[in-house]
């Protein structure tokens, strides 16, 4: 149980966490009393969701965000399951469609009114029938639209596709039965191609969804895991559970090999579920207790030590359930990084609690906000059922921007030197067969293309200066502003030489492909 970790110089090392004022709070929530361990609560940036207490089925809430203060006790809910509910889940791309799963073996979604509610609703917008048993967990799919994953006590995950507009569902379009008992977590990597699973018989499953297919399945019986996650694309698993001695004990896994875990840590002898998030942003894990009033949070590294413990936030009142924002709900002009909401039901209050980087500027700090995920599905439900991958389309956090290309535009490049004659190709061209000429011509488009993107590039480079853009970048006022405006351009000159170096290997190749066909058209 390591807590005092050797110095580590990172940017994150100060974060700290910082619990909103009583006015900025959601009091007078009646939070549900269920001992399901799930979250039971969620958030988007319109919107926070609370599980809470109904008489005669399954209830929750749905408040607007900006709405804190004292609830009204009459205040609507969305009340139409018979039975508890077990788990929401926003849709990563509506804010205003939200999934619930209950003890009564559905799964509803809703459509939230972009309006205050004005009266509970009791009629879902969909009502997806097949499981046999309550169903526990619900999961959109993270890169393709209209996606649901929903996992049962029978045993079963069932996927759904969501667009189509029937109102009721009793045909899954795959049923994934690999499991010898309940599961109690499901997580999905970047592009949503594999599913971790852990269950209730102690084993972590790596499923390929579409197929059906167990990749990968542990048999390491040291640590009993509850909760298992993604560290996004580092190709790593993490999983929370206990140790043979019952204490909690975090693990690190190789995803391409289940066997033994890269690392164990015990944390403490507490008895409540170790809830884990990642945030691939800034490669930072939290842990939050069930139970607990405290948040741990680490820093993930590819390489030994994968884990280094940063700090810990404290509270002494415990929570039952946690919610965090979107990270494009976040302020950014705080240097807020994650923000959780955390359920305490012995004061019926929902508790902010911002992660802050502590920074002197008040400006875009551009190094800790970098393009994240948006809100923007990457494919259909029909491109994600038929085989195709897609990661996430990434926006800026900056004020005003907008979805972007995961590759970021760079300034012009030095210009090329031209490596082959005109009067040769000419040559060559003349002795061509009809046949190649076709194969010629594509070589020819290909270094069009080049040619227009120079253009394009020559374009932005009359906006921009020393590397970056004078209107929406201004001059550095401050030592600290001008020592990041360095560092940020030497990264763009770094960036900068592996473009010129793709540049040169992709025309050396359309040289020898030139050259390949005039050769054949000689032999010819």
């Amino acid at each position: 149980m390591s807590w005092h970790p050797l110095y580590r110089n990172s940017k994150f090392r100060h974060v700290y966490g910082k619990a909103a004022n009583k006015d900025k709070c959601y009091d007078c929530v009646p939070i549900t009393l269920s001992v399901h361990d799930n979250h039971f609560c969620a958030v988007n940036p319109h919107f926070i969701a609370v599980v809470t207490e109904c008489a005669g089925g399954g209830a929750f809430l749905v408040i607007p965000i900006h709405q804190t203060g004292k609830l009204d006790p009459h205040y609507p809910k969305i009340c139409g399951h018979k039975g508890n509910v077990l788990d929401i889940k926003w849709n990563p791309f509506n804010d205003f469609v939200i999934a619930s799963c209950s003890e009564d073996t559905t799964v509803k979604i809703w459509d939230i009114p972009k309006h205050f509610l004005t009266r509970s609703i009791t009629s879902p917008n969909k009502e997806l029938l097949g499981h046999t048993r309550r169903v526990g967990l619900i999961e959109w799919h993270p890169t393709a639209s209209n996606i649901l994953f929903s996992s049962s006590y029978d045993y079963k995950i069932m996927i759904w596709n969501l667009d189509t507009e029937k109102s009721v569902l009793s045909n899954p379009v795959k049923i994934l039965d690999v499991h010898k008992d309940v599961v109690l977590s499901m997580s999905f990597n970047t592009d949503g191609s594999l599913l971790a699973t852990a269950c209730r018989d102690r084993n972590i499953r790596l499923i390929d969804p579409r197929a059906g297919v167990v990749l990968q399945e542990d048999t390491y019986k040291s640590h009993r895991v509850n909760k298992v996650l993604f560290l996004g694309s580092m190709g790593k698993l993490l999983s929370t559970g206990t140790s043979r001695w019952n204490n909690r004990q975090i693990a690190l896994w190789d995803q391409n090999d289940l066997s033994v875990p890269l690392m164990e840590e015990d944390l403490d002898g507490s008895s409540g579920i170790l809830f884990p998030f990642y945030d691939s942003d800034t490669r930072m894990l939290y842990l939050v207790g069930k139970g607990d009033g405290n948040i741990r949070y680490y820093e993930i590294n590819s390489e030994k030590p994968y884990l280094n413990y940063l700090m810990e936030y404290r509270s002494p009142l415990p929570q039952k359930g946690i919610g965090i924002m979107p990270k494009r709900g976040l302020e950014v002009s705080a240097c807020e990084i994650f923000r959780f909401y955390k359920l305490i039901p012995t004061k019926s209050l929902v508790q902010p609690i911002s992660m802050i980087v502590p920074r002197q500027s008040e400006s875009y700090q551009e190094d800790i906000y970098p393009l994240t995920i948006g809100a923007q599905p990457a494919l259909t439900a029909q491109e994600w059922l038929h085989g195709v991958n897609k990661g996430p389309l990434l926006v800026s956090l900056r004020p005003g921007s907008g979805v972007v290309n995961s590759l970021p535009p760079f300034p012009e490049p030095e210009p090329f030197q031209k490596t082959t004659s005109s009067s040769h190709n000419q040559d060559c061209q003349g002795r061509i067969p009809p046949e190649k000429k076709q194969k010629q011509s594509e070589v020819q488009d290909s270094r069009n293309q080049l040619n227009v993107e120079e253009m394009w590039l020559k374009k932005e480079q009359t906006r921009l200066s020393n590397g970056f853009d004078i209107f929406e970048c201004p001059p550095p006022k401050t030592e600290n502003e001008l020592l990041q405006m360095f560092y940020r351009q030497q990264e763009e000159i770094r960036r900068l030489r592996e473009l010129v170096n793709q540049r040169d290997i992709q025309i050396k190749q359309l040289d020898l492909e030139l050259k390949n066909i005039c050769r054949n058209a000689d032999m010819l």
